[in-house]
């Protein structure tokens, strides 16, 4: 199991990382910059705390606090990448900046930061409490409705961001019950990989979004 996981988290770390790289090569204008950015902040912020646990397989030493602090991290980065991924919604479809629910998106993010932020927490002894697994992701399942509603209420206007609902849907299916519960049923870790591929393949529609021939919006 140790073997197939680090390798599958480096494999995820170094597409991400270098997806984000030649999507902002790549880019053509302001939207797909964001999407590199997205995919730079999801690479980098997870492998805070991707890198602690590859390296608590093989080396014999205490990694608790890297890894609680690596949650922190990725948490914290998870949320921002959802706000860009809200305003490339909103830029793809080429909807209006539509103020209430961009209000809506950076106060649950920022309030899920904030909890985020409490040391009830108890990052760095790296635990799983339940009842704060809870409260800190009330809003950020808040954030992620408002994203999923945008993409699905207009998946039919272009081929290639369809699905992208539905990645996010189901990316929240699988994490949630992790971030709850995973410190009473420890095998509900096992969930992190199907979440993990439904990133692989949001970051993967982006590059090739940026790679086909014509742009995804012109500036």
């Amino acid at each position: 199991m140790k073997y197939g996981e680090s390798l599958f988290d480096i494999l995820y770390l170094v597409f991400t990382i270098t997806a984000g790289i030649i999507i902002l090569i790549k880019a053509r204008n302001k939207t797909e910059k964001m999407m590199g950015i997205a995919a730079l902040i999801l690479g980098c912020g997870d492998a805070f705390h991707l890198v602690p646990r590859v390296l608590n397989y093989f080396v014999d030493a205490d990694f608790t606090s890297a890894l609680g602090i690596g949650k922190l991290v990725t948490s914290i980065t998870m949320t921002v990448f959802y706000i860009i991924l809200w305003f490339i919604g909103l830029s793809v479809y080429n909807l209006n900046s539509k103020t209430y629910l961009s209000s809506a998106v950076i106060s649950a993010a920022v309030i899920r930061v904030a909890l985020c932020l409490f040391p009830q927490n108890r990052w760095i002894e790296n635990s799983s409490d339940m009842t704060w697994g809870i409260i800190r992701n009330i809003p950020f399942v808040a954030l992620g409705i408002i994203v999923i509603i945008l993409f699905f209420n207009h998946q039919k206007e272009i081929g290639r961001f369809r699905l992208i609902w539905l990645w996010i849907t189901l990316s929240f299916a699988f994490y949630i019950p992790v971030a709850v519960f995973a410190g009473i049923i420890p095998i509900l870790g096992m969930l992190m990989l199907p979440k993990t591929i439904c990133y692989i393949i949001i970051v993967l529609t982006f590059l090739l979004s940026v790679l086909k021939d014509d742009p995804v919006k012109t500036e």
